[in-house]
Order: C-alpha cells, then structure tokens, then sequence
C-alpha cells in the first residue's frame, strides 16, 4: 500500500450515517457518470432504506457503508463493509464486501484510496479476516484503487444482464 511521492493522501473521516446523510447521498450521487455501473440514479427512498440499513448493521456488526466527509466535513460520498445481500442470487453471498463510491468531483484525488484505507483499518478492528470487493469489469477507476490496496483478482464472471462482465477480489486481512 503506497501513496505518491509528491501528492499526500487527503483527509477523510468516516460516520455512520445519519438521516440527512440520505439526501446528501441522493445529492452527491445524482449524476448518470457515478451512477454508470449501477443502473443509473436513484430515488431519494432508495438512500432513505440504504442509510437506515447501515445503521442497523453498525450496531449489529460493527462496520456499514459509512458516510464518508472529506477534511472540512462536506460530505462527499460513501465507504465502508457489508455482508453481500442473501436475497441476491449471485454473488460471493456470506463473505463481506468493501466499496467506495463518490460525488463526481471528488475522482481522481485520492480520496477513494484514502477511503478504502481507512475501511479497512476499520474492519480489521472489528476482528474481520477476509474482505472481497464486486467491481464492473469496466470500472477501472474502482479496479485501480482495489489493486493499489493489494487485492487480487479471484474470479471474472458474467452479470446477471448477461451482457457485462464483474472482477471478485479478495484480500486477506490476517496478520504477516
């Protein structure tokens, strides 16, 4: 895990998120670009779900998709772990998926990275051992940052849409 020579990694903080964090996620991820590889926007109701399930699971778990702020506090996107969904009928179900996802303005700054550090940082103090990360074959952005973290490529395999393909990658969490 490095960073770049001439450019610090920016600060971040990571809060369970809150109500209001719904509309900020609505907000921030009002845009078909951070949207591509999702299926495009979402209604606000969606985030109203999303955010109150990340609390459940920080009380139950320890860890959620956290709401994540850049250094002044602006909210600039998401980050963090949850179980992959049970109800999906794909997908690496019973294992614990990390991700990222930001405001467009925010790529390309280093803030994803930063993040995903910081995410498992997290995870490991909540006594996780393995991690896996779902990303679109097309999303090089997401593939970039789940490299630079040390992950490897454990599966490439077609999406349910069956005219895309998505990369599982997995990282070790134990000690040495």
């Amino acid at each position: 895990m490095t960073t770049s020579p001439t450019r610090p990694l920016p600060a971040v903080q990571l809060r369970v998120p809150t109500d209001e964090d719904a509309r900020a996620w609505h907000r921030v991820f009002d845009d078909p670009e951070v949207m591509e590889f999702l299926g495009g926007p979402a209604e606000l109701s969606l985030y109203e779900e999303f955010t109150a399930r990340q609390r459940m699971h920080d009380a139950q778990l320890g860890y959620c998709l956290w709401t994540l702020l850049d250094g002044e506090g602006a909210v600039i996107g998401f980050t963090g772990a949850q179980p992959w969904p049970a109800e999906k009928e794909w997908g690496p179900v019973g294992q614990i998926e990390i991700g990222w996802r930001l405001g467009r303005r925010h790529w390309g700054r280093g803030y994803a990275y930063a993040a995903a550090l910081a995410t498992l940082e997290r995870v490991r103090e909540a006594g996780l051992s393995h991690v896996v990360a779902m990303i679109n074959d097309e999303n090089v952005r997401s593939i970039a940052v789940a490299e630079r973290l040390g992950m490897t490529l454990a599966e490439r395999f077609l999406l349910p849409s069956g005219t895309r393909y998505g990369r599982r990658y997995e990282l070790s969490l134990q000690p040495g």
